[in-house]
């Protein structure tokens, strides 16, 4: 077991002979460490916090801490994070809430870059990602290959959907299309589908055009919403991509970014 002099490990913590515990980190009494994670230098993991395999902390990264609420009262919640990932940075990550299930969730082979924050009861899919100052308020949920973009905020509760790219600097303060390409100039917009992202994760021609033709029904008809989703059902769900996306409009509780 690879632990520096300098870090503080506490005895009750879970730590494989094949975890590196780098300079001044510190790791708490109720966290479990997977095989071959490294925690680089100066990194704070504390709190109930399962962490799986391989995963890279940063320096300055603070890992489990209580959550950013002000009704917290110490209760035991929780954190739990898959394999693969790499946390930057700066990056925090809270633990959940009593009133909001109790469990913040990260998937696996996510990449959190520089003072991203993941706030509590939040649940990220696998394959994220969020970039420099990406801040998630609680209880967000993001579903697998969805990319939120630098200085971006996602509102408390809202949701972004599988496969959605949000540009930098952008304040979503309503759901996120899934597969959809969302920015703001003055206020946030869905310009389409993520086109380029979608090619790169093999979507063949035929789901994109059919991904293509239900969101200019969707964005660019003068249908309201209503409208739009009863003419897409009308002519048919040609793949299961529209009918997810029918599906996540008509269930979203806070409307979505159109």
């Amino acid at each position: 077991m690879s632990i520096h002099s300098t870090a503080m490990v506490a005895p009750s913590a879970t730590v494989p002979a094949s975890c590196r515990v780098g300079p001044y980190s510190t790791v708490g009494p109720n966290v479990v460490l997977g095989e071959g994670c490294e925690l680089i230098s100066h990194v704070v993991v504390d709190g109930n916090t399962t962490i799986g395999a391989r995963n890279r902390f940063f320096p300055f990264a603070s890992i489990g801490v209580e959550p950013q609420d002000i009704s917290y009262a110490g209760q035991p919640t929780h954190l739990e994070i898959g394999d693969d990932n790499v946390i930057r940075e700066s990056v925090t990550i809270s633990r959940g809430t009593v009133k909001g299930g109790g469990v913040t969730r990260i998937g696996s082979h996510c990449l959190l870059m520089t003072c991203a924050h993941v706030g509590h009861d939040s649940q990220v899919g696998s394959h994220c990602i969020l970039a420099n100052a990406a801040t998630l308020a609680g209880h967000v949920v993001v579903e697998d290959w969805a990319s939120v973009g630098a200085f971006s905020a996602v509102h408390q509760y809202c949701f972004v959907g599988r496969y959605a790219f949000i540009g930098g600097g952008t304040i979503c303060t309503q759901d996120v299309l899934p597969y959809s390409l969302t920015s703001a100039k003055r206020e946030a917009r869905a310009y389409g589908i993520n086109k380029i992202g979608l090619e790169r994760r093999g979507f063949s021609q035929e789901r994109l055009k059919a991904l293509q033709h239900a969101y200019k029904t969707l964005l660019a008809s003068r249908l309201n919403t209503t409208q739009a989703l009863g003419r897409l059902r009308s002519e048919g769900i040609p793949t299961a991509d529209v009918g997810y996306l029918i599906e996540c409009v008509e269930r979203s509780r806070r409307g979505v970014i159109k």
